[in-house]
């Protein structure tokens, strides 16, 4: 870190950097695209040295990592699939630049610097976050294989470790930019080589090596206005240190030492499918921060460098019951008591893990969807996330009808039998907070490990919130339970790479990996990415177990305190096995929930009740009653075959939903769910796809029927 007026002049040239992209109007000549595919990246480079000359000189000089010899430059003469984001000599050269006014160097030279590990290190910036190397797959990156959403991530980190996202400009369709700042040239991009692609590169991409703690450390030190109001509360509570987590060193260090190992050769585990399942190689932490701009803090009449600003705003919290009134708070100065008015405010703008802007929602198999189409939205998708500070839920959401991502946005859907499941109207009052990711003010690269985006109105826990949570149906995805899996990019990685198809969870006794999971020494875990896989589990990812296992699993909270279902999705497969579930509030002594579940049993067994529907809707209602009362759902109406809204998960007779518990449970509560096997065998499934918590007033409501989706 540099001193705090050189941070300040950094933290504007960056701001002012964001607002002049939104005024350029260069046109743009498409008319060029070149192929070199008889010579590798590094002999195009080379062939073009008045170009790229800085930049190959690194390429010769730094290794591809601390353990090895071998340079860049060698790197990118073998065979493989590399994309390569060239920075042209004025580029580097402007880089340099902006280190001079950093007050980093005293001079646009190399030979400017006085520190031989500064320089090392700034050598490593421009060459390591310009390579992505897609190993033995072919996943180079041309632009037309770039994500189509705006300041979307490129699925692959690069050598960094970092991802690059992608910018588009407004009428500028071939306007191309990554991290927001760094254009690719319009005429020197999409450049096949032998071994991947080349886009000239018009800026250094180097992304800030900074967390969330030092971001809004620096709009503390600086008074920058934009987020003045977060950070100021964020301090206040004591989040800094926090905000400061990067990686698990302790997880990192097994890793290195191969105390934690891969899992090969799935086959004779007992899984079903073929292949190796690698361990994570890092344990990261991560944030996604959702901020009430200063701007709109200064419409309600707070300054952002107000000295009593902490009092007035949390005033303004209670007066505008942005919170919960049947939560116990204390409405005093001491901000970093986790039951302050202010710190749970402030916390729940906070969730555990890093959403980028893709991965705020997402999209697979619901109704209306193909993935080969992503930007045609079909029915509405959420999750429900558990936030910072007191355990409570935050639900994601969008739909073709909202016009973005939203928090706690809870519409009229048309959700009747024959319905169409798309938003009908949406009430003002519980349209939620529009996340604002395609606005400059959102910073996704720029903060190692937090992503943090501006929001169009006040989010807060309020009752209102509590009870359009507790009129729904929560849904949620079994991986999202785990922040990790968002945190180390296991969750939906680079969809359609088989290398990342299988991810090994390691035992509790190598490494509690997830917080939210413990898992015995016999058992054998994976997370299921599912690539490729055309069938009924929501999103098509699922999590596996073999082995004589146990495992308990941490749930989400509930709303507000009433009788609440837990259900359990299973899509029936001859490799699952049978499970004991057990329920509770103490993981060590939980009680026996219900008999032991058959994962093999298709909805067809006569002990369920089933029947498919017919065109007589009272009649299917009465099989969806019978069903219920011997313990059974079908599967949601909402979950297709890819883009087929033929063949839903409630026609399969494969899929169901098995109630699990039906009981009072208390918001204020933490709930435990384990599944023991029961079999003598360690080669029969435990599988976990979505859970759902759904309340009385949800199922047993006299007057209107819960939904089929």
């Amino acid at each position: 870190m540099t001193n705090v007026m050189s941070r300040c002049n950094l933290l504007s040239l960056l701001l002012a950097a964001l607002c002049l992209l939104g005024g350029c109007s260069e046109q743009i000549d498409t008319s060029v695209r070149y192929v070199f595919k008889d010579q590798t990246a590094m002999g195009y480079l080379e062939k073009h040295a008045d170009v790229y000359g800085t930049y190959l000189s690194l390429l010769r000089e730094v290794p591809v990592s601390s353990r090895s010899a071998t340079t860049l430059s060698q790197l990118l003469s073998a065979r493989g699939h590399y994309t390569v984001f060239a920075p042209t000599n004025d580029a580097v050269l402007h880089y340099l630049e902006s280190l001079v006014r950093e007050g980093v160097i005293s001079a646009p030279s190399w030979d400017a610097f006085t520190d031989s590990a500064r320089l090392d290190s700034i050598k490593r910036v421009v060459v390591y976050n310009s390579i992505i190397d897609s190993g033995d797959n072919d996943q180079c990156y041309e632009t037309s294989r770039f994500p189509a959403t705006e300041g979307a991530e490129l699925p692959i980190a690069n050598m960094n470790d970092r991802k690059l996202t992608v910018h588009y400009r407004v009428n500028y369709p071939d306007s191309l930019y990554v991290n927001r700042v760094c254009p690719i040239s319009a005429k020197n991009r999409n450049i096949l080589v032998l071994n991947g692609v080349v886009h000239q590169m018009e800026a250094v991409i180097a992304p800030q090596d900074i967390t969330a703690s030092d971001f809004f450390r620096e709009i503390l030190d600086c008074e920058k206005e934009g987020y003045l109001v977060m950070a100021r509360a964020i301090q206040a509570c004591g989040l800094l240190d926090t905000l400061r987590s990067v990686r698990d060193e302790v997880y990192e260090e097994k890793y290195q030492n191969g105390e934690v190992e891969d899992l090969k050769n799935m086959l004779n585990k007992g899984f079903t499918q073929s292949g190796n399942a690698y361990a994570p190689e890092h344990r990261k932490y991560g944030f996604t921060i959702l901020a009430e701009t200063d701007k709109f803090w200064r419409a309600q009449g707070l300054s952002p460098t107000d000295p009593d600003l902490l009092a007035k705003l949390q005033q303004w919290i209670a007066d505008h019951h942005q919170c919960s009134e049947e939560e116990p708070y204390r409405a005093d100065a001491d901000y970093t008591d986790p039951d302050n008015l202010l710190n749970l405010w402030t916390t729940y703008h906070i969730l555990p893990e890093r959403l980028s802007t893709d991965r705020l929602v997402v999209h697979h198999n619901e109704m209306g969807y193909s993935i080969h189409q992503p930007m045609t939205l079909g029915i509405p998708v959420w999750d429900f996330y558990t936030t910072l500070g007191r355990r409570r839920l935050l639900k994601l959401y969008e739909s073709r009808e909202s016009g973005g991502v939203y928090a706690n946005r809870f519409p009229l859907l048309d959700n009747g039998r024959r319905g169409t499941y798309h938003e009908l109207s949406c009430d003002k009052a519980d349209a939620g907070c529009r996340i604002m990711r395609e606005d400059s003010m959102a910073v996704v690269t720029d903060v190692q490990n937090a992503c943090i985006y501006p929001i169009d109105a006040p989010l807060g826990y309020t009752d209102r919130v509590r009870a359009s949570m507790q009129r729904s149906r929560i849904r949620y995805d079994g991986i999202t339970l785990f922040p990790e899996a968002m945190n180390n990019d296991i969750r939906k990685k680079a969809a359609y790479d088989e290398r990342f198809q299988f991810v090994y969870i390691p035992k509790s006794n190598v490494y509690r990996y997830f917080d939210n999971l413990e898992i015995n020494d016999q058992s054998n875990m994976v997370y299921f990415n599912a690539y490729g896989y055309d069938w009924f589990n929501l999103n098509a990812d699922e999590i596996k177990c073999v082995g004589r296992y146990e495992i308990t699993i941490k749930l989400p909270p509930v709303p507000r305190n009433g009788v609440y279902e837990l259900r359990y999705s299973v899509l029936a497969q001859p490799s699952r096995g049978i499970a004991q579930i057990y329920f509770g509030t103490d993981p060590d002594k939980l009680a026996v929930a219900g008999i032991p579940i058959d994962l093999m049993m298709e909805v067809t067994d006569p002990r369920t009740g089933w029947e498919a529907d017919s065109d007589d809707d009272d009649y299917n209602a009465e099989v969806d009653k019978r069903m219920r009362n011997n313990g059974f759902m079908k599967g949601a109406k909402s979950v297709c075959l890819l883009g087929n809204v033929n063949q839903t998960a409630r026609d399969d007779t494969r899929q169901s939903r098995r109630i699990i518990v039906r009981q009072y449970m208390s918001a204020a509560e933490t709930y435990y769910l384990r599944v023991k096997s029961v079999l003598d065998s360690d080669r029969k499934e435990f599988y976990l796809d979505y859970l759902e918590y759904c309340a009385k007033e949800v199922y047993d409501n006299p007057e209107t029927s819960e939904d089929i989706w």
